[in-house]
Order: structure tokens, then C-alpha cells, then sequence
């Protein structure tokens, strides 16, 4: 190609051009093909090149692409809504559509603190999260994510909402196990809230499984119980960023349902329109939808292309199809074997320090040894050097940040389409095989 004026991730690398995709595969101009075990970004959830899909981007097309939701509403936006509302647990009946799951962390932030607000409270302006965390990299998003590498350009314009460890049992800060633990990671929010005072605080922030900064780090049985116990106690909205997680990624509509609490606020992006179409949600349920709809009457947020009906169209046309097809009641089943297998490459070779995850959001935790849990130096960027290797082996995988200090660790992501069959999870083994036989022979002669 000549001179590329796309500002690319990293605009000294030369990046394969993607010619078409079909189902978990992904072909470049050249014809090589590409096992896509990362869903691009977590996102294409039904795989690429669906039929039905294709179809009702063209047919909404032939209606009306665009409205401004300040003055119509669209059939597909409506049609959506309801369809979530029936999905969703508990009484998350309202939904605000924006394009990404930046915005959508920043409107249920904006939504917190206008809950608040519009019963006549306006010094809870706090939405307290975790480190190791990611909710967005806009500014409000990125002041609640607590990912040391990407705040680090940013902190003097951040808010400091990071104040507890994340539930990281395989690096647990208090050197314990679950459940004798008593939970402590969890039981530090109280003491965070007590210390900046509850009247400060409109909501805390969590991802049900943490995804790009801990490559899958799942809690224990009781801990969202706690949390959530914990925010009621002391009247502070309960936040679950399920960006990564909602829309059957771990084999429930929302993730939190595997540990049975009900957010007050949930965001859904990514799989919600499968890589089709941007957008994104932030749900709110009828407790946090009361005072504002007795008072304001709006919530103040919105972008240009918030509720798109093009969009819409297609995100719902993806919840047909995996409601069609029943395609979550496989994703346990399927996530349980995957794991079983990339335990087994575990067993043959010893930099693989930790497997983990839900459904099909699995995670690798690489060290230089298992028994210490001792990470790569961070100069060595191993993660970088294992997503390179096995994109020329024709497997693309996600990385993840790992180590409890958010900077010493290296891991990826395993989060094929959740149509996934068993001989593509086959060849997705053999693949990361060979590249971790490639690697292993680099670190020797390093």
C-alpha cells in the first residue's frame, strides 16, 4: 500500500487487511485465514458474515438509517428496549442506546449521581470501583477504571474512584483462599466507604468477571452478595459494567446472574450488536428511573448517534438469532470444555501459570515460574510477543493486563464467537499450541 493516513493502534506496524469473514474465520487480501478466539474485542458474539444479520442491516436501511432521538423515536429502538427489558433480571426495564461501552459507563455514572441528585442530595458525586478494572477510556469511563497502563498518560485529569483490590484469587493481596478468606477484597468497600463517607458516594463500579485488565479474573461464590449487600447497607447504587460479559458471553444474559444479585445500573456493549453495528446500553431499573421520572423527567446525557435505528435494527436482529438458535444454553457447556483443554497445555508447558474465566471469557496468566507465581519482567513483553506469534500461526487472541499491581504481568483473553463448534475449539487448541511451542523456543534463546 502507499502512505496510510489511518492512525492505526501502533502506527509503525504494518497490519493485514481483512478481505471477509465467515463464521470464527477471518480471511486478508492475501487469503490467509484467521481463527478469530478473541471475537475481534469480545464483540463479534455470533461470528462473522450471518446471513440473517446481513439481511436486517439492508432491510432498516431501506426504512430510515438515522433519526435524532431528541426528536423521534424509531420501531427499532423501541423493539429493542422491550426485548431487553424482558431479557434482563429484575425490574432493569430502561434503556438509554449509545455507540460504545465508554459511553455507556459514563452515562450510568451520569445516571448514579442524577439518581441522587434528583432526590435533592447533591454531594454524592463519588462512583467508587476497583483496581485492576476497565470501564472506558473516555475521561469519566477512564477515572472509574482502575488500569494503571492506561490511566498513566491521564492521571492529572482523573478522578481517584479506584479504592479496593478486585477479587484476583490467584494473586489474592492478603495471601489467603477462598472462602476461609471471609472475603476480604470484598469487605474492603465498606471500609473504603466509611473512610470517604457514604454521603459522598453515588455508586460503585464492577465487571462480574474483569476482562481486558485481568484476563478473566472470576469471583468467588458469595462476593457479589457482599458487595451488594454492602452498597444497600449504606445507600450506594450498584453499578455491573457488563460490556464484556452481558449478552450470553458467559452463557446468561447478564453475568451477574450467575451469582444471583441484581445491579441497580447495568452497561451492556460489544456482543449486544456482535461487531455488526456500534452500540451500546446503560439499563437502569425502576428503583433508580422513580425519581427522575417524578422530577426531571430526562436524563442528561445523549450523543448524536444515541438510539440509531440502523443500529438497533441489527442488535436486535442478533438477539433474535441467538435466542433462534439457543445459542446460550451451549456457551457453559462449551466454555467448560475449551477450559479443560488449554488446562491440559497447562500441564505441558510451565509458563502457563493460571486458566480462568466463565463461559467462553477465559483467561491465561503467564509466569516464569508456577510455583512462585513470578511474572515476566515487564520489559520482556510477553504479551505482545504471544499475540504476534500466534496471529503467524493464523490465531488471533486478546491480550489482558494481569498482576495485582496492574503493571508486572502478562496474559490473554480466549473469547471465540459463542457459536463456536467443538472441531473450531479443537483447531483453536492446536493453534495455540504451536504458538506456545514457538514461544517456548524464544524464551530459550533469549
Amino acid at each position: 500500500m502507499n502512505q496510510s493516513y489511518l492512525i492505526k493502534p501502533m502506527l509503525n506496524e504494518a497490519y493485514p487487511i481483512i478481505d471477509y469473514g465467515k463464521g470464527v474465520f477471518l480471511y486478508d487480501i492475501d487469503g490467509k485465514k484467521y481463527l478469530d478466539a478473541a471475537s475481534g474485542a469480545v464483540t463479534a458474539n455470533i461470528g462473522h458474515g450471518v446471513p440473517e444479520i446481513i439481511e436486517a442491516m439492508t432491510e432498516q436501511a431501506k426504512k430510515v438509517s438515522f433519526v435524532y432521538r431528541s426528536q423521534f423515536t424509531s420501531e427499532a429502538a423501541e423493539k429493542l428496549a422491550e426485548k431487553i427489558a424482558s431479557l434482563a433480571p429484575g425490574d432493569l426495564n430502561w434503556s438509554f442506546f449509545v455507540n460504545s461501552g465508554s459511553e455507556a459507563t459514563e452515562t450510568a455514572m451520569k445516571m448514579a449521581i442524577q439518581y441522587w441528585q434528583e432526590q435533592g442530595i447533591y454531594t454524592k458525586t463519588k462512583v467508587l470501583s476497583r483496581w485492576v478494572s476497565y470501564h472506558g477510556i473516555t475521561l469519566g469511563a477512564l477515572s472509574m477504571s482502575g488500569h494503571t497502563g492506561r490511566r498513566a498518560r491521564f492521571v492529572p485529569l482523573l478522578e481517584d474512584f479506584p479504592v479496593i483490590n478486585p477479587p484476583y484469587c490467584y494473586r489474592c493481596p492478603y495471601s489467603l483462599e477462598a472462602p476461609s478468606c471471609n472475603h476480604l477484597c470484598a469487605r474492603e468497600l465498606e471500609t473504603a466507604i466509611k473512610r470517604i463517607g457514604s454521603d459522598n458516594i453515588a455508586a460503585f463500579i464492577a465487571e462480574p468477571v474483569v476482562g481486558a485488565a485481568g484476563a478473566a479474573i472470576t469471583p468467588p461464590k458469595d462476593y457479589f452478595k457482599i458487595i451488594k449487600k454492602i452498597c444497600d447497607d449504606h445507600s450506594i447504587l450498584f453499578i455491573a459494567d457488563e460490556v464484556m460479559t452481558g449478552s450470553g458471553r458467559t452463557g446468561a444474559m447478564l453475568a451477574c446472574e450467575h451469582w444471583e444479585v441484581v445491579p441497580d445500573i447495568v452497561t451492556l456493549g460489544k456482543g449486544m450488536g456482535a461487531g455488526y453495528a456500534p452500540i451500546a446500553a446503560a439499563m437502569a431499573s425502576e428503583k433508580v428511573m422513580k425519581p427522575i421520572l417524578a422530577g426531571s423527567k430526562s436524563v442528561m446525557s445523549g450523543h448524536t448517534l444515541s438510539a440509531n435505528p440502523q443500529s438497533c435494527a441489527v442488535s436486535l436482529a442478533v438477539i433474535e438469532y441467538i435466542e433462534k438458535h439457543k445459542i446460550m444454553r451451549k456457551v457453559e457447556e462449551k466454555g467448560e470444555y475449551l477450559r479443560k483443554r488449554l488446562e491440559k497445555l497447562m500441564d505441558q508447558f510451565s509458563f502457563v501459570g493460571d486458566v480462568r474465566g466463565k463461559g467462553l471469557l477465559l483467561g491465561l496468566e503467564f509466569v516464569i515460574d508456577r510455583k512462585t507465581k513470578t511474572p515476566f519482567p515487564r520489559t520482556a513483553l510477553i504479551t505482545q510477543r504471544m499475540i504476534e506469534l500466534a496471529k503467524e500461526k493464523g490465531l488471533i487472541v486478546y491480550p489482558a493486563g494481569a498482576g495485582i499491581d496492574g503493571v508486572n504481568g502478562d496474559a490473554i483473553i480466549i473469547s471465540p464467537p459463542l457459536t463456536i463448534t467443538e472441531q473450531e475449539m479443537d483447531e483453536l487448541i492446536d493453534l495455540l499450541a504451536e504458538t506456545f511451542v514457538a514461544f517456548s523456543k524464544q524464551i530459550q534463546i533469549d
